[in-house]
């Protein structure tokens, strides 16, 4: 077997942490198609940002995870494995509120990665825009889409264009795309080269729009609309559910504090579900500002967007609400009418059929109603995608055995394994000399059966 190099990776996610460990032949760290996960762990717990007022705790909380990576890669390569932490929306917001905290939290879980053999790299919070490039590389490169290894070993570029990548996490949402038209807005745009190629590419990261931010914030509308009364109607939980929420459990982040009310945070409210497909779109759509655009076009909240054009790729969180939606909903998803009329469908479903369904999922089953038609109007009426766009995106966890996300792109880009110049010819030589040598053996063995024939054919005509 070829000799290994390995690489990890935390994703800190704002309501999770992932560990990513990567392998790759030693000898091809500038060729393409040859990283792969090796393993991965998920971090018990929530997401490092929570531990504000502990950070040690956040550095204890990886222990698990980095004691499997000791196991996961080769004794001898431990010192030799570069490892990165990647912090995302969930420290960004943190970040916002709290710097001090913010800092503590990173000085933390920096003091316990050095703690261990490998090569230590670094612990950072990504910018959205980072976050976004670094997704799109990742699926990219995982599907060959910059450069390839040809049938003789040469490399070639292949005719077909790059995919767009969308993200749905915890705390925000992104989305990257390859265009020609022009970028009105600068900080959307990013240059890349990449294997030679030069790539421009529109990214945005909506900040408060991932999952548990949007819930959030519109739990926040839902107790304004009803004036924060003991008990508040909930059109986006289905009929039967119900739950007594403390204000603090609302408005304890950046994206509600704006909403915050006079009312003391320790105050309990019930919330009770009644299944309202319609009534949840209203609220829903209130979140989104799709009125202010000082540009040509803009997706929501004035934010510039080109036309979306060519595939794409969803996941995270996109892919985890389409997938209950074909698994468990047994809901076909192909048309933005498709996605809607299962929300709906959702949202009318009672509590008790929905655990009954997919009781293993019950601790997020109440929210499938709200995310739904989160998702169908962020992909319509954020996104524009249309009848003839929707088809081309493909909501997908990994690409072959590796998840797809900002984790790999990350690591790509930080150990510059994706050279902004083609890899040379001769990496590829002895593998050349292979493809020739099994050519030439096929074309002496046809010389061979052919010369056989030939002869076999005289020998029966000279005894005629």
């Amino acid at each position: 077997p070829p000799l290994l190099q390995y690489g990890i990776v935390l994703d800190a996610g704002s309501s999770h942490t992932a560990m990513f460990v990567y392998k790759w032949p030693a000898d091809k760290e500038n060729d393409t198609g040859v990283v792969s996960e090796h393993s991965m762990c998920d971090v018990e717990g929530p997401g490092i940002s929570s531990y504000s007022s502990n950070p040690a705790a956040a550095g204890t909380s990886l222990v698990h995870c980095l004691n499997q990576a000791l196991r996961d890669v080769p004794k001898e390569k431990h010192t030799g494995t570069p490892l990165y932490l990647g912090a995302t929306a969930g420290m960004r917001l943190l970040n916002i509120t709290n710097m001090q905290a913010s800092d503590a939290v990173l000085s933390a879980v920096a003091a316990t990665l050095k703690s261990y053999p490998f090569d230590f790299r670094g612990s950072k919070i990504l910018s959205g825009e980072e976050e976004g490039v670094f997704g799109w590389v990742t699926a990219n490169y995982l599907l060959e889409n910059f450069i390839k290894r040809g049938w003789l070993g040469e490399w070639i570029q292949p005719q077909k264009k790059t995919l767009g990548a969308m993200d749905f996490g915890g705390a925000s949402t992104q989305i990257t795309f390859e265009t020609r038209d022009n970028i009105e807005d600068p900080r959307n745009e990013v240059m890349l080269k990449l294997y030679g190629q030069a790539y421009k590419v529109y990214t945005h990261s909506f900040l408060c729009y991932g999952r548990d931010q949007v819930l959030k914030r519109l739990l926040s509308k839902l107790l304004q609309a009803e004036s924060y009364q003991a008990t508040v109607h909930n059109p986006c939980w289905p009929l039967g559910y119900d739950k007594s929420l403390s204000l603090n459990s609302v408005y304890d982040s950046p994206c509600t504090e704006k909403e915050r009310p006079s009312l003391a945070l320790n105050t309990t409210i019930r919330v009770v579900g009644t299944g309202n497909g319609s009534l949840c779109a209203l609220h829903v759509s209130k979140l989104f500002d799709f009125n202010t655009c000082f540009f040509s076009r803009c997706s929501f909240d004035g934010i510039f967007q080109p036309k979306v054009s060519g595939n794409f790729i969803a996941f995270s969180a996109f892919f985890y609400t389409v997938d209950f939606i074909q698994t468990v909903m047994e809901r076909p998803v192909h048309l933005p009418s498709d996605l809607k009329d299962a929300a709906m469908t959702i949202c009318a479903t009672s509590w008790s059929e929905l655990l009954q369904k997919a009781p293993k999922l019950e601790k997020r089953l109440p929210d499938y109603c709200a995310v739904s038609i989160f998702v169908y109007l962020l992909t319509t009426k954020g996104y524009n995608f249309d009848n003839h766009s929707f088809p081309n995106i493909a909501f997908q966890k990994k690409a072959g055995e590796t998840s797809i996300g900002w984790a790999l792109g990350y690591m790509l880009n930080l150990t510059n394994m994706i050279p902004a110049e083609k890899p040379s010819s001769h990496k590829s030589m002895l593998y050349n000399y292979w493809v020739i040598l099994i050519l030439l053996f096929v074309v002496t063995t046809l010389t061979s059966l052919v010369t056989a024939v030939c002869l076999l054919r005289r020998s029966k005509s000279s005894a005629i």
